[in-house]
Order: structure tokens, then C-alpha cells, then sequence
């Protein structure tokens, strides 16, 4: 290839040609702060502009390095006109853009490339659909007005887009990446997005965070986070990041602040306002919740059929709107009381957890008003999923609570009949989980018992016999049926008859409430 720029270039462009082939950089700012703000309005001259045909030229039929050097396109403080084509092109060379501006869009879609970093830069859009990169793709605070397309991209290593502000195309869509793979990180921390971003089907290796980010949906697509069905091989963070580092950082790629803040540090939290959607998605280590959702109307945000070792819902206000965890599947489940929905805004349909994790104290009573507060009607299975994960952290008492709150929950579904036979269960056993009821009323029925048989002594079974009369032990002896205590030798008749009767029957009720009750006890012991 020729040592010398093609014929027509500008002298700035001409020494951009020598610096591509010595592998610097190529910087064109002052020093001056406002003066070098891409995103400012002050002047660029012909000093400091080039032609995006001439940055085509360099990375698509660029010179041969200079010997010894490695040819690389590296600029700094550059304003490029025209609309700077690369699609489907092949970029070998390794592209790093620092504080840029673009007049008009880039288009790099089915191009081939090693490592592209624009930091800083001012772009009205990127379309980059089906672009495959072996390194990284950092757009870390940027602004791209009109949105960026990533759909079906494959990124190497990791995808950066750290503070950058997208703005949106004319469907509201600011990121479309749907399909998109990145084998390393996918980084959108502290990002300020106005539009849909959406990642459906997306495949991450590593983690996807979106610490400290900020969603806002386009009025005509209430949409801001669309992530259905997407693959994280790591973790997903929708949480606040630490203030500390990220305000008025300089940091030379936009990276390594994404720490979750400390308790009482100061932080900016994850929020979204408008649709959340999760649905379907997979997370192979954990999925961190703790971030603001403003949803108006019928908004949701959507965790149905979510799979994860580990949900951590922790958000410090609650969601205005509704959270469907509809036959998602959790390992542990890490939550606080006062970060689930009220008003029957919480979907449970389904929702299988095997332990519980509560960050702070949550107490049955709470956890039944949290089962009580989903969206749909009464389901025992969710009394039975939560019975049996508090089984499983050694809580029986609570477990038993939880299903005696199912039965009197039940109950509101029956007919008037079946409706009125469960209020006395509850009001003498409780269900069978309040045993010490049952033994309150069988004391009762025994004082009573003995009281009446006390003043209405019984007939001896045979008139030649003269047993001894004990009113108390009669009484118990009808109670406790199983037990004989050698009170066989009376023959009550008429209302005696039928209140002796009415004692077994009742004794059989409440004596055998007490026995399980006991033996639970001695079990537990």
C-alpha cells in the first residue's frame, strides 16, 4: 500500500494517515475543559475535522504499519462529517475513540472487528445489528440521541456502556439488542436511557448489571426494560451503586465503579419508570432486585417463570404498580417485608422457593398477609409451598400457622353450609391446629358434665349392686372413651341417656385433637 495520504485530503486528515500507521494518537484538544466538551457547543475548526471517507479508508483499505508499529486508528477532540459506513466490512485494527464528535450516524452493521471503544463521544445513532467483535465494545459515556442497534451482535469479551445517555428511534425502542450475545460482562451502569431497552433472548457469560441506572420509557411504549427469556451466566444486578468514584469520573473506559454501595453509603438506586419484563429468563448465580419501579396503570414488573439459585428483593420503596412471580422457580428467596406491592398488585401463582431468607425480621403473620396480598383468589398450593420451606428451616410452629391461616382462608370459598360446619372446627380445634383450644373445651365439658351429673345422679345398671357414685369420673370416663375408669356400672336413661352420648362424641372430637397436639410436641422434643 502507498506511504502517502490519497490525493484530496486535508492536511488534518493527511496526519491522521501518518498517526494510524505509527499506532498514536491522535489528539487534537486544547487543554480547555469547555472548550474540548464534545457535547458543548463551542466551534471545532478545519484543525480538528475529518471526513468519515477518510476513516472508512484507514479501516477498510488503510496503510500498512510503519515498521516496528502496530497500525491503530486512536483519536482524541476529532469532529467527523458525513455518515461514517463500515457495514460489513472487516476492521483488523484496533479503533479507540476518546471524546468525538459524529455529524451524522455509524453504521457497522455485519462488520467484523477485534476491539472498539468510543468513550466520551457524541453519536446521533449506531446501527450495529449482527456486528461481531473478538474484544470488547465500549460505549461508556456517550450519548447516542437516536439509539443504538445491537440486534443479534456478538461482542468477545465484554459490552461497556457505563453513564452513557441513549436516547430513542422513532418506535421508542433506544436499545435494540434482542438476540445479542456477550461472552464476558454486559456493563450499563448508571446509564440514562429514554426508550425501550430491549435484550430479549440475549445470551450474557458474566454478569449483566445495571447498577445505578436510569429508565425512562418513550410515552408511545411503556416498555423501559425488556429482557424476556434472556441467559445470564452470572448475575443480574438491578440495584443501586455507590456515588462515591462515579460522580465526576475521568475514569479512562468508564469501568470499575459498579460496587455495591455499603449500608448508609451514599448510592443512586436503579430506577425504572415504566414496564419491567423478565420473563422467562435465567440466571445461573443470583438475581439482585433492590431498585425504585415507578409503574403507572397497568404496568408490571415481570418475573414469571424466572429461574435462579438465589432472588434477593430487597427495594427500599415499594412498587406502585404490580410483580408477578408466576411459576418462577428460586433457590433462596432474601427478602424485607416492606418491599412487596399491596393491594393485590403481587402475582404467587406457581412460585416455588426452597428456603426463605429474609434480610430482616419477617414474621409469619406478615408472611401469611404476603400470601393473602396476591392478585388472584384463594390457592392452597401457595400455603403449602410456604408450610413446607418453613418446615424446612426447622420453624414447625410457624408452618402450622401458616396452614391454619390456608383453612380459615378456605372457608370463605365454601357454601353457606360447609361455611358454617369450618367455624365451629375453628372455634373449637382451630382446624386441628389449636390443640390447647381443644383442651380448654374439654375441660369445659368435663365441669360441666360432672355439674350436672352431680345433681342428677344415675341409676345402677343392676338393682342389687350399690357402686360407689362419682359424678367427676363418670364424666371423664364418657370423655375419654378409650379409657376405661370402672364407671360401667350405671344405667343413665332419657335426657341423662342422651347427654352421656353427646360427652363420647365429644371427647372422640377434641380428645383426639389433643393427642396429635401432644405428640407433635414429644416429636419436636
Amino acid at each position: 500500500m502507498a506511504d502517502c495520504a490519497p490525493e484530496g485530503w486535508t492536511d488534518t486528515e493527511r496526519e491522521l494517515w501518518e498517526a494510524f500507521r505509527q499506532g498514536d494518537v491522535f489528539d487534537r484538544r486544547s487543554g480547555q475543559s469547555d472548550i474540548d466538551d464534545p457535547y458543548g457547543d463551542s466551534p471545532w475548526g478545519p484543525g480538528r475535522t475529518v471526513s468519515a471517507e477518510v476513516l472508512a479508508h484507514l479501516l477498510l483499505a488503510g496503510p500498512e504499519a510503519a515498521p516496528g508499529r502496530v497500525a491503530s486508528l486512536r483519536m482524541s477532540g476529532v469532529t467527523v462529517t458525513g455518515a461514517l459506513n463500515l457495514a460489513g466490512g472487516r476492521i483488523q485494527q484496533y479503533v479507540e475513540l476518546h471524546g468525538c464528535r459524529f455529524e451524522h450516524k455509524v453504521l457497522i452493521s455485519e462488520a467484523e472487528a477485534s476491539t472498539i471503544r468510543m468513550v466520551d463521544c457524541l453519536v446521533p445513532r449506531i446501527e450495529a445489528s449482527r456486528l461481531s467483535t473478538t474484544g470488547d465494545l465500549h460505549l461508556a459515556r456517550c450519548r447516542i440521541p437516536e439509539g443504538i442497534r445491537l440486534t443479534d451482535a456478538k461482542i468477545g469479551t465484554d459490552l461497556l456502556l457505563n453513564q452513557a445517555v441513549i436516547g430513542c428511534d422513532r418506535f421508542g425502542r433506544a436499545l435494540s439488542a434482542d438476540g445479542m450475545t456477550v461472552h464476558q460482562d454486559f456493563e450499563a451502569e448508571r446509564i440514562e436511557v429514554r426508550g425501550e431497552l430491549s435484550i430479549r433472548t440475549a445470551r450474557i457469560g458474566g454478569r449483566l448489571s445495571l447498577r445505578g441506572a436510569q429508565l425512562h420509557a418513550d410515552p408511545q411504549n411503556r416498555v423501559c426494560l425488556n429482557a424476556v427469556r434472556i441467559v445470564v451466566g452470572h448475575t443480574l444486578y438491578l440495584t443501586s451503586s455507590a456515588d462515591g468514584g462515579w460522580f465526576g469520573s475521568r475514569s479512562y473506559y468508564g469501568s470499575g465503579y459498579g460496587q455495591s454501595p455499603p449500608p448508609g453509603a451514599p448510592s443512586t438506586p436503579f430506577r425504572a419508570y415504566g414496564q419491567v419484563r423478565l420473563s422467562d429468563a435465567r440466571f445461573e448465580a443470583a438475581c439482585l432486585i433492590s431498585g425504585e419501579f415507578h409503574l403507572e396503570g397497568d404496568d408490571e414488573l415481570s418475573l414469571r417463570r424466572i429461574h435462579t439459585p438465589e432472588l434477593r428483593f430487597t427495594c427500599r420503596i415499594r412498587p406502585t404498580g404490580t410483580v408477578s412471580l408466576s411459576r418462577a422457580r428460586v433457590g433462596n428467596l432474601v427478602d424485607v417485608p416492606e418491599a412487596w406491592p399491596r393491594g393485590k398488585h403481587l402475582g404467587l401463582t406457581g412460585f416455588v422457593y426452597e428456603n426463605l431468607r429474609p434480610v430482616r425480621p419477617f414474621t409469619v403473620q406478615q408472611r401469611i398477609a404476603w400470601l393473602e396480598g396476591s392478585s388472584v383468589e384463594f390457592q392452597p398450593e401457595s400455603y403449602e409451598q410456604l408450610a413446607a420451606a418453613l418446615r424446612r428451616d426447622g420453624a414447625d410452629d410457624d408452618a402450622r400457622e401458616v396452614l391454619y391461616a390456608k383453612q380459615r382462608r378456605r372457608r370463605h370459598t365454601l357454601p353457606l353450609p360447609a361455611r358454617i360446619w369450618g367455624r365451629v372446627q375453628d372455634v373449637t380445634v382451630g382446624y386441628g391446629y389449636r390443640p390447647g383450644r381443644a383442651g380448654l373445651w374439654l375441660l369445659l365439658a368435663w365441669a360441666l358434665g360432672s355439674v350436672w351429673f352431680a345433681t342428677h345422679p344415675l341409676d345402677p345398671l343392676k338393682p342389687d349392686e350399690h357402686p360407689h357414685w362419682s359424678p367427676v369420673l363418670y364424666t371423664l370416663n364418657q370423655l375419654l372413651p378409650i379409657v376405661d375408669l370402672n364407671q360401667g356400672a350405671w344405667n343413665p336413661g332419657g335426657i341423662a341417656q342422651w347427654i352421656s352420648a353427646g360427652l363420647v362424641v365429644i371427647g372422640w372430637l377434641l380428645a383426639s385433637t389433643v393427642v396429635a397436639g401432644a405428640t407433635r410436641l414429644l416429636q419436636r422434643g
